[in-house]
């Protein structure tokens, strides 16, 4: 634990205030923008969503809009076909049973077309103010480099950090180790040597350990 203190303590003075980078102006588009995301990266998608949040930004205008001009909007982003479908049919689902109203719980959430538990991680999290971890790449391989959590499937390692990380960390943590992971510990050629988390990460502890005994 004390080890895990240091860690985001460290995160917390390195990057204060951090924020999604994903384009939103209200909980559908959030979900929307975060749906498209899957597979795709951020700054690509914030190129797409502008312009299709000005004529769609709520389930009944994307209804309006129609899968095949949705489709023509989101082209430049992976899977758009099939992220067109989920949207379309999402957007009908949020009109019938949740009076077009984004759900704020994760099985509701999950429960939508094209909505993962990262997705609706993303969504509680950013616009519901919930202390949720979204599990992306970066978080996955960061976490278990530097040691903060060992299980081996995303969603047990949702779990391990949400019972790791002490509550005033939660909600921030997985921004602070994407950050982490895109800046310092990166996925090739991770940058130890300028990590000022050498001392507590628990991969530059085992290289130490087989540098000691070889």
């Amino acid at each position: 634990m004390a080890e895990i203190r240091k860690v985001f303590e460290y995160f917390e003075n390195k990057y204060p205030d951090p924020k999604t980078t994903l384009y939103y102006t209200n909980a559908f588009t959030l979900l929307i923008s975060a749906i498209l995301s899957a597979q795709a990266m951020d700054r690509v998608v914030n190129t797409v969503v502008p312009g299709l949040f000005e004529i769609a930004d709520s389930p009944e205008k994307m209804l309006t809009l129609g899968e095949q001009r949705l489709i023509e909007h989101i082209r430049k982003i992976g899977l758009y076909r099939t992220k067109a479908k989920n949207i379309a049919l999402l957007s009908s689902i949020l009109i019938e049973k949740f009076s077009s109203i984004v759900p704020d719980t994760i099985d509701e959430l999950i429960s939508l077309p094209g909505v993962g538990r990262k997705t609706a991680n993303i969504v509680l999290n950013e616009f519901f103010g919930q202390p949720t971890i979204p599990v992306d790449t970066h978080v996955f391989r960061v976490a278990q480099r530097i040691g903060i959590a060992r299980a081996k499937t995303p969603e047990q390692l949702e779990k391990e950090l949400l019972n790791k990380i002490p509550n005033p960390w939660k909600k921030n943590s997985h921004f602070w180790i994407v950050l982490h992971g895109r800046e310092v510990c990166t996925a090739r050629n991770p940058n130890c040597s300028i990590c000022k988390l050498k001392r507590v990460c628990a991969s530059i502890r085992t290289q130490n350990n087989y540098k000691r005994n070889s």
